[in-house]
């Protein structure tokens, strides 16, 4: 990497002429890609036969062209993306030592998930109690919850209709060799269960297994408690709290440039286990997948964007870091930290961000609601199981309950889909076979539910009438 420190590429926007790239470079970099390309089409159709070594030369050498681009622009985005390249590249040529890299992508993720829960109880904490209204933070609620609801059901409804329309499921040729090792045992939640879920027994253990929702639960009670004491007390712990978020914010930013060596990992592994075969194998669920979250960024998010006056191209800029490193990573945890701060650069305030955005990684999971009920007909439709659609749509009502409160975490989703269809009597063999495809399935929802979540936080700071994209970030003041 460049010895010059990384920059966001949604910073504020003071850019040194520097990591401006050439356009003689640019024009090699565009070059060296094209020839790459049209050598690989050449040699996979048979039009012309090239040599192992001469393709690889030529991959080389485009590779060597994109991290000179990098080292270039000098954005940590920039590196994250080539680092998914380069990984590609590692794991197709290298696969032995490319499924022995997981380790590394695993560290990046287990020190994310140390900062999770300090920051969401400072910011939570601070955002009640620093400002002592809590008619607002009852509004925020309801608020949240009714735009989470409304947003994730039109999702599952798009999933619906989605794999209704490709019947991806239809003649799918099933694999000769399934692995079963990797699934986990379904189990099936009651509604009494689901509840219960909500509420942390105990705090330590809450933070322990990751519950994003007891934390926040803990955490928002813990403020009202704050904001509700004599000043003399109140005063102490809000102070403590700030400085405790603004440490957290600070340690993100010290882990976050680890970032691409994590990627680099986390993809090298992929490629290496699964190999890029992989694309063309249950490519008509893949395809219906990532299809039918285009159309629902273009039919609801872009709509909500400008109903709530959002900028489109502020926006897209200030998400881009946390929502490439949710695809590359497969984790919305991954992406939670840096995301808060970068909205909180966009111009939405701490108080809404540390509310919103974390009940949204319980409530607002519109990527893995819609790939749910997607997933859950494709199982049928594998089956040969012909489901009426009064029975899908039960389906999907049931999935607008268990959707809720699925952790951030890889794979989380695949255990409420084996629950789902152990509910409705549903044969669980073919989600061996979603599992072959479900790191690339995970890397476009979880990205989907991140930006769902970024975009809600503008929502609620709109509709409370304190957006402000113009305003200074106040991350950036603690900034050297």
């Amino acid at each position: 990497m460049s010895s010059t420190p990384l920059t966001s590429s949604s910073g504020s926007g003071n850019k040194s002429k520097n990591n401006k790239v050439p356009k003689y470079y640019l024009l090699f970099l565009l070059a060296s890609i094209f020839i790459v390309s049209l050598l690989t089409i050449v040699n996979h159709y048979d039009i012309l036969k090239i040599s192992k070594t001469v393709l690889l030369a030529f991959r080389l050498i485009a590779i060597a062209a994109i991290v000179g681009y990098a080292m270039y622009k000098k954005s940590l985005t920039t590196w994250i993306l080539i680092s998914m390249i380069l990984g590609a590249e590692f794991g197709h040529d290298l696969p032995q030592i490319a499924v022995k890299m997981q380790v590394v992508s695993m560290i990046f993720l287990r020190l994310i998930k140390t900062i999770i829960a300090p920051l969401l109880f400072a910011t939570l904490v601070v955002g009640i109690a620093g400002h002592s209204n809590l008619k607002q933070v009852g509004r925020m609620g309801w608020k949240s919850l009714v735009y989470f609801e409304v947003v994730s059901t039109i999702a599952l409804f798009i999933g619906l209709l989605a794999i209704n329309i490709s019947k991806a499921g239809v003649g799918v040729k099933v694999p000769d060799i399934i692995n079963q090792g990797e699934v986990q045992a379904a189990t099936v939640m009651k509604g009494s269960d689901l509840i219960l879920h909500i509420f942390p027994e105990n705090i330590a253990k809450a933070i322990y297994e990751g519950q994003v929702l007891q934390i926040v639960v803990f955490s928002i009670i813990f403020g009202i408690a704050v904001a509700l004491i004599k000043d003399k007390y109140r005063s102490p712990i809000i102070r403590f709290t700030e400085a405790l978020a603004e440490t957290m914010f600070k340690f993100t930013q010290l882990v976050m440039y680890f970032a691409p060596f994590a990627v680099f990992a986390a993809i090298a592994y992929s490629t290496g286990h699964m190999g890029l075969d992989i694309l063309y194998n249950l490519f008509k669920l893949l395809a219906t997948l990532y299809v039918s979250l285009i159309v629902f960024l273009l039919v609801v998010f872009l709509p909500v964007a400008l109903l709530f006056r959002i900028p489109v191209k502020k926006f897209i800029k200030a998400v881009s870091e946390p929502v490439v490193l949710a695809f590359a990573t497969t984790s919305s945890e991954s992406a939670l930290p840096i995301a808060m701060e970068r909205m909180e650069e966009f111009g939405v305030p701490r108080k809404i961000v540390a509310f919103v955005m974390p009940t949204g990684y319980s409530f607002n999971l519109d990527g893995t609601t819609l790939y749910l009920s997607l997933a859950t007909i494709f199982v049928a439709q594998i089956s040969g199981i012909d489901l009426p659609i009064e029975k899908q749509l039960l389906i999907v009502f049931t999935l607008m309950l268990t959707s809720k409160g699925v952790a951030g975490v890889p794979r989380a989703s695949l255990v409420i889909l084996l629950g789902t269809a152990a509910s409705f009597g549903l044969p669980i063999w073919p989600i061996y076979i979603i599992l072959g495809i479900d790191e690339l399935m995970d890397m476009a929802r979880t990205s989907v539910n991140v930006l769902g979540n970024c975009l809600a936080t503008a929502v609620i700071a709109r509709w409370e009438g304190e957006f402000n994209p113009q305003q200074e970030p106040l991350i950036q003041k603690v900034r050297p």
